[in-house]
């Protein structure tokens, strides 16, 4: 059985060892104190990633510290880390939110590092006695000079780069100040050849516009593709129209609608007609193919990844394609590709204004900025509330409606709108829904209750190994988890990556759901995430199963793994405990370890007591799962400070594991180390001297 005990280092063994000068002890604890004090400010910070990178910088110095030998060696690599995060933290103060999302990739970098030193560390460490104990061994480090030189060199490429991002930060927002847009040309009507018009109040997007001017521009003497991709309503069709409505060098443009097989056969076929060259849509390939101009053949909202677009394509070397799609699987025909979501803040705002019909006043882009970043930036959302503000003047107390009003106001179709599109942002992603799989449907649904960001394949596949314990639930209390998990097993219950991955890839073809290849997380838009819940017909039982699909998960991962397990998780957590479904099937002790693992016992606690109680009533005050439940609140008391409480329910636990279970039993030892850690905090220096006797 493994106690509770091993989840987190206790905050007091951090006193020097014999071999430790003074010196390293001070610049150590200084790096620690800092490190501490950035990650408990970034606590509120809604960035997964910058969270992410912070926790495993304390986790790397709390590891360090523990080393015996050698620790001046680390030195260098431990003051970089905590200058990186000093150098995040100030561009978070002074840039807020895009200073933020400018270290998005570089922070997931500096934690992928960090953990690879964790991880080389811990390799080093000798079999614990007890399992508080595995944090109490001195780390031996073994590491030639050589290989933490390589480390260095490392860590220091990487604040290089942080410095170079923050610079670049710094200069962008001095660029704001003499704003320049790229130049406005006035095309011909005979030249947009049946191709709309972009909006009147299109805003913004001109550093993608910019790309396709730049691409298009290229003399690659074969013929170019480009794709735009993302959710519908981000506004990728606006941004070919608008791009269409600059350009001068195109001397055909056809717009052909690609949501069926059926429509882009009559576009086609429209211009072999308009062009004399037959009647059908093989007529309109040929035509294109022998004629060496600069046309433009567009293939607008080419949503249905059953459509093998490459068959409508001319087979030639010249010519141009621009293709809109929520399907990013559609890059494998492109020469070059974008990604179409959310706006830049201030364009966010302007589009407000214009579509709200409101004068862009302080007061106003105030109110406006506040409504924007509710709605996430995202285009066809702002549209929505625009339209709403227009009609009723409602700028002002937008949010107060949007609060309690939010699916029906993105529901719902405004009577004046300034483009064609025919659904409002809530019916646009619903039409992609139908289109899914159940068992595709029911994981984006899932994932809808856990955070929109870092949600990984692992929290999934560990929950398919979860082996319950004698005083656990049993499977059918479990029966809806494990039904939803055998869509991503084989016929034995063994976990099937492929599976899982053909489920995903449904969703990534509507950009429901995105996955980024480097760290192997998939991401959810929040707009959609708040949608995909208000698709689930019953959102207690779905949130439920999610509940105990974490606890599982985490149930299911070695001890050794948990530490950093728990940093992963930890977001998930916060995401599934706002809901007002309880920690159920006795996974209160996997959620309270989760949060002592990351130093946040005031969060545990809750949970831990809510267990204790149910095994007290449930088993014998003996029973292991009770002491188990009393040993986890002991240690949240110990982290808390509260160590007289700490030390009466450890007496119990070390008392009656070693009548039950024998001296030398690794849990008596473990509670036995457990009570020595509490006496030796309260001063009681002989006691704890008398255990650790009994422990040699």
């Amino acid at each position: 059985m493994a106690s509770p005990s091993a989840a987190a280092p206790s905050p007091s063994t951090t006193s020097a060892t014999p071999n430790t000068s003074s010196s390293s002890a001070d610049w150590l604890e200084i790096s620690l104190l800092t490190a501490r004090t950035i990650t408990a400010a970034a606590e509120c910070a809604p960035f997964p990633y910058i969270k992410g990178a912070f926790g495993t910088a304390v986790i790397f110095l709390e590891t360090v510290e523990k080393v015996k030998k050698n620790r001046d060696d680390w030195k260098d690599l431990c003051e970089i880390t905590t200058n990186i995060i000093t150098i995040v933290q100030n561009q978070i103060r002074e840039q807020g939110d895009s200073g933020a999302s400018r270290f998005k990739k570089l922070c997931e970098d500096l934690e992928k590092f960090l953990l690879e030193v964790h991880d080389r560390v811990q390799l080093l460490q000798k079999e614990p006695k007890g399992f508080r104990e595995r944090f109490k061994e001195v780390v031996k480090l073994r590491s030639t000079a050589d290989e933490i030189s390589k480390y260095g060199n490392r860590i220091r490429e990487l604040r290089s780069n942080f410095v170079l991002a923050a610079t670049m930060e710094i200069y962008s927002h001095l660029a704001k100040a003499l704003p320049i847009g790229p130049p406005s040309n006035t095309i011909a009507a005979s030249n947009i050849n049946s191709c709309p018009l972009a909006s009147k109040i299109f805003h913004g997007r001109e550093s993608i516009l910019a790309t396709m001017v730049k691409y298009y521009a290229e003399d690659t003497r074969k013929q170019r593709i480009f794709l735009l991709h993302g959710l519908g309503g981000a506004g990728k069709t606006q941004i070919t129209l608008k791009f269409v409505e600059d350009s001068s060098q195109f001397s055909d443009v056809f717009f052909i609608d690609a949501s069926t097989p059926e429509t882009i056969d009559t576009g086609l076929m429209n211009i072999a007609i308009s062009k004399n060259s037959g009647s059908n849509a093989q007529d309109a390939l040929q035509w294109l193919s022998r004629t060496a101009e600069e046309w433009l053949l567009v293939f607008d909202n080419a949503d249905d990844p059953k459509i093998n677009l490459h068959s409508y394509f001319p087979q030639c070397k010249h010519g141009n394609i621009v293709i809109t799609s929520r399907n990013p699987g559609l890059a494998v025909h492109a020469g070059a590709n974008a990604a179409v979501s959310d706006m830049e803040e201030a364009d966010s705002v302007e589009l407000l204004l214009k579509s709200a019909v409101q004068d862009s006043t302080p007061q106003n882009r105030e109110v406006a900025r506040e409504i924007v970043k509710e709605l996430c930036y995202f285009p066809l959302a702002i549209i929505q509330a625009g339209a709403f503000i227009s009609k009723s003047g409602a700028l002002n107390s937008y949010l107060a409606y949007y609060s309690v009003h939010r699916v029906r106001l993105l529901s719902e179709k405004p009577a004046q709108t300034h483009d064609d599109y025919g659904s409002t942002v809530y019916t646009t992603w619903q039409i992609s829904f139908k289109e899914l799989t159940q068992p595709a449907a029911t994981l984006l649904q899932l994932c809808s209750f856990l955070h929109h960001q870092g949600i990984s394949e692992q929290i999934f596949s560990n929950a398919s190994l979860y082996t319950f314990p004698t005083h656990g639930p049993s499977r059918e209390e479990l029966r809806g988890p494990l039904e939803i998990l055998s869509h991503f097993t084989d016929s034995t219950g063994a976990w099937d990556s492929l599976r899982f991955m053909d489920l995903t890839h449904e969703l990534i073809g509507y950009s429901l759901i995105n996955f980024d290849p480097v760290t192997k997380m998939f991401s959810i838009h929040p707009l959609v995430h708040k949608w995909s819940q208000s698709t689930v017909g019953d959102p207690r039982e779905y949130h439920s199963h999610m509940v105990a699909i974490a606890g599982m998960s985490f149930g299911a991962i070695p001890e050794q793994a948990k530490q950093v397990a728990s940093l992963r998780l930890l977001a998930h957590v916060d995401s599934l405990l706002q809901g007002d479904t309880a920690v159920t099937f006795e996974f209160g002790v996997e959620y309270a370890d989760i949060y002592r693992w990351v130093g946040q016992p005031k969060k545990a606690e809750p949970q831990a007591l809510a267990v204790l109680e149910r095994r007290r009533d449930t088993f014998a005050e003996n029973h292991p799962a009770t002491l188990t439940a009393m040993d986890c609140v002991a240690h949240i008391y110990f982290q808390l400070g509260r160590l007289q409480e700490a030390e009466a329910l450890e007496s119990v636990v070390f008392e009656k594991r070693k009548t039950i279970l024998g001296e030398d039993h690794p849990d008596t030892l473990a509670a036995m180390d457990n009570l020595a850690d509490t006496y030796h905090r309260l001063g009681r220096i002989e006691d704890a001297e008398a255990l650790r006797q009994k422990q040699a």
